[in-house]
């Protein structure tokens, strides 16, 4: 991708993305939306009990969610809400290095932002910028009346 402006909407605020997300899976893991580029979208999750799996570590299935959660808000940002939605269709991790305490950040950047699909990685970091998942999200672009 170029790294030129791709959001449909105009004024987008961290803040108000997060509040979004209120009663949500994201809210229970503590997502935040953090930061918003020309054309990326970037959140932290905490490190703790609600995203460890019972060895200490952060829990596979956390980060997946982390992933996905950005990756898909990033993708709606790039539709016209009163036209499109964009939906989950594939979504897979590469888990590289354990977590066992802090904050983690996700990255979504696209890949390709198609009519009919987008591609959208997501890589998630540690303290430390160091690598801790790798994801690739794959969403189906859809019209508004299909939900």
């Amino acid at each position: 991708m170029t790294g030129a402006r791709i959001w449909q909407r105009a004024g987008l605020d961290p803040a108000a993305l997060t509040r979004g997300e209120a009663n949500s899976l994201a809210e229970h893991l503590g997502i935040v939306i953090t930061e918003i580029g020309d054309d990326y979208l970037r959140a932290t999750m905490p490190v703790d009990a609600r995203t460890l799996q019972p060895h200490g570590r952060l829990h596979g299935g956390a980060s997946v969610a982390l992933a996905e959660t950005v990756g898909s808000l990033a993708a709606n940002l790039t539709l016209d809400p009163a036209q499109q939605i964009a939906v989950g269709l594939d979504i897979n991790a590469n888990h590289v290095r354990p977590v066992k305490t802090g904050l983690v950040t996700a990255t979504a950047r696209p890949e390709a932002l198609g009519r009919t699909t987008q591609i959208w990685s997501i890589r998630i970091v540690d303290e430390q910028d160091r690598l801790v998942c790798v994801s690739r999200l794959t969403m189906a672009v859809i019209p508004v009346e299909q939900r």
